[in-house]
């Protein structure tokens, strides 16, 4: 009894000293990340996601809601968002999203919705951001949210975005 309370203990110890390591280790990425003028930002993005078994029936498909989440995480500058566009599977453009093109002010988000029944993008799906600033700022957070929800059963999980560009040229 005595060395399963020992054990369990080491479990836990060890599980915080591995999770303070890797916040730790985040949190020094951040402080030393460059500063930016600009970007042009892919964000993962799932319009369903596949489960079950590949038996003779094949897997099923979960169709998802997902929300592409901006945040201006500069306390003292202001962003602005150039370019808002969603691509499905096969990298075809599905639609830009003029309505999220807006001043950020310092601390401010945006963000733009894709409903569950639009299964249009795929496993695929990305969103396509780009971004300006007059100085150098700290780059935006970006992410996908995706989540399917029906009575007792849920299921979510985020994506981050990844600068694919910087400086002020735009993906066509």
């Amino acid at each position: 009894m005595q060395k399963r309370r020992q054990g369990a203990r080491l479990s836990i110890a060890l599980g915080a000293a591995a999770f303070l390591t890797l916040m730790g280790s985040a949190a020094l990425a951040r402080e030393n990340g460059e500063l930016s003028r600009g970007q042009t930002v892919y964000i993962p993005v799932y319009s369903h996601i596949w489960y079950g078994d590949a038996d003779s029936r094949g897997p099923s498909r979960l169709l998802l809601s997902s929300m592409l989440s901006i945040r201006n995480i500069d306390p003292g500058h202001s962003i602005t968002l150039k370019a808002v566009r969603y691509y499905d599977s096969d990298g075809k453009l599905l639609r830009e999203e003029n309505t999220a093109l807006r001043n950020l002010g310092p601390l401010a988000s945006s963000d733009v919705f894709v409903e569950w029944k639009d299964a249009s993008g795929g496993t695929g799906a990305n969103f396509i951001v780009v971004w300006e600033a007059d100085a150098p700022v700290n780059p935006p957070l970006m992410e996908s949210v995706n989540a399917y929800y029906r009575g007792t059963q849920m299921t979510t999980f985020s994506s981050r975005g990844i600068p694919i560009r910087t400086g002020e040229g735009q993906l066509k």
